[in-house]
């Protein structure tokens, strides 16, 4: 089987191994095989970022604009392709796939034409005959540390910023799923961009994303994944003076008042809880029900989960695939002993599901009679593991939704503008959604949440040139 290479300085660079990368719907099946990079290969990355940064960084905006609508154009093109690639090795479904890709597409297309857009302000000093300009400029060679549960869509929110801005970039993706990243690299290779600008690093993040973090000539990280990385990042970040943006964990609520119209009520939890088999930092893991529509919303939960259909990612049919990994479906059962042992009740779903194939199937769980305390309403699962807390009202369940270290993305179900309206300003998320899903964002605004889900600037939109540039003031006498 060929082996896909890291991309440094234009060249592919094999590693001194190589790893498969496997469909988790079919473990037979093997999407392809991957070089392990290792120190030495960060070390040329970076050397030839930090090479190509004076003339990329100062390089004219429309060749800029032009690679990365080229990029994006080529994305959409291949949205079909790149969709079934991103379902067999990750194990979202075929038509979510697509629909990440595609987004990615537009991503890079937003980012071309904001290398037009690069305002400024020009004003008057307070002393007589001095002029004031204030720029933004690019902040040199980024590393981007990408996560398994977005393949494409995260490394496109990061690069084409990154490159937009006129930054050089590292790319190192989540060593389970380094297809989509190496597409994606293949595509930016052919663009235009010059070489050295963008580099592709793909092996362990003990290896690649340590050097990458602790090199002196890496000038910021932007991270997604996990608190306790995400933590040890910043601690080094901060001891080396390096600018970093960080986007970890969620414990979403979704709040379901009485008033709620109930077929959409459970249509947009189990949109939240249960697909991209809830492996999205946006899902909602939590649902927080008013007495009163409780019993109804609880019976329609069990009759709507029953026809989910959990089956291979790239199947017709399927609604819900695999879980990404063997580790991540251990984690996954164990949650749903810990709520057994806490005293919670299965109501539905939590045992593995067999298939044609052999994969890591997980019928979607749901716990009824849980509590705000219990470890299943308090730590991330990052699986279709959801529970039910019922309160009273909606100042309860204000309450419960904002009981989180976390403070990613909060939902809530009501017909009450009064409800909603509170909702959106109290609710403690960067991100509130009201009778909609709490998975679900729009790529051209921002992005992030508060406590201890984000950490840094806003991805996304305009507002990511807050991470990728700095500012110059400068002063000019008349």
């Amino acid at each position: 089987m060929t082996v896909h290479h890291n991309l440094i300085n234009g060249e592919w660079v094999s590693g001194p191994a190589s790893s498969p990368n496997i469909n988790p719907s079919n473990l037979a099946d093997v999407v392809g095989e991957y070089t392990q990079g290792d120190a030495s290969h960060v070390e040329a990355a970076v050397a030839a970022a930090r090479a190509a940064f004076p003339a990329w960084s100062t390089s004219g905006i429309q060749a800029r604009s032009d690679a990365l609508d080229k990029i994006g154009s080529e994305i959409l093109a291949r949205r079909e392709e790149l969709g079934t690639l991103l379902a067999r090795e990750e194990g979202k479904t075929r038509p979510e796939g697509i629909g990440e890709v595609t987004r990615a597409g537009h991503i890079f297309k937003f980012f071309a034409g904001e290398c037009l857009r690069m305002a400024g302000d020009t004003l008057p000093s307070v002393r007589p005959n001095i002029g004031v300009e204030i720029t933004r400029e690019p902040i040199g060679v980024v590393g981007l540390i990408t996560p398994w549960n977005f393949p494409i869509a995260i490394p496109a929110w990061k690069v084409a910023p990154a490159l937009a801005y006129g930054n050089c970039v590292v790319l190192k993706p989540a060593d389970l799923v380094p297809g989509c990243a190496w597409a994606l690299a293949e595509i930016i290779s052919r663009s235009g961009i010059p070489a050295g600008v963008f580099n592709l690093v793909m092996g362990p993040g003990r290896v690649i994303g340590d050097a990458l973090v602790q090199h002196a000539g890496v000038d910021a990280i932007s991270f997604t994944g996990s608190v306790g990385v995400g933590t040890r990042i910043a601690q080094t970040c901060a001891q080396n003076l390096k600018k970093v943006q960080l986007e970890m964990g969620g414990k979403n609520p979704q709040v379901i008042l009485d008033d709620a119209d109930l077929n959409q009520a459970v249509e947009l939890s189990v949109q939240s809880c249960f697909y991209s088999t809830g492996q999205r930092c946006t899902a909602s893991s939590r649902l927080i029900v008013t007495d009163k529509i409780y019993p109804a919303f609880i019976a329609a939960m069990q009759a709507r989960m029953a026809r989910i259909q959990v089956g291979d990612a790239c199947a017709a049919g399927t609604d819900i695939g695999p879980v990404v990994s063997q580790a991540q479906l251990e984690q996954d059962l164990s949650y749903v002993e810990i709520g057994q042992a806490e005293g919670a009740t299965l109501l539905t779903g939590g045992q593995r599901v067999q298939r044609e194939t052999e994969g890591f199937y997980l019928q979607p769980a749901l716990f009824v009679d849980s509590t705000a305390a219990m470890r299943i309403n308090r730590e991330e699962i990052f699986g279709p593991v959801a529970s039910v807390i019922r309160v009273a009202d909606y100042e309860e369940a204000l309450a419960v939704a904002n009981d989180t270290p976390f403070g990613l993305s909060a939902g809530i179900a009501t017909m009450s503008l009064k409800h909603a309206t509170h909702f959106k300003r109290h609710a403690q998320a960067g991100m509130v959604m009201v009778n909609l899903p709490t998975a679900g964002v729009d790529y051209h605004v921002p992005f992030g949440g508060r406590k201890g889900s984000s950490y840094g600037p806003r991805e996304q939109g305009t507002y990511a040139r807050e991470f990728y540039t700095t500012v110059k003031t400068a002063y000019t006498l008349a």
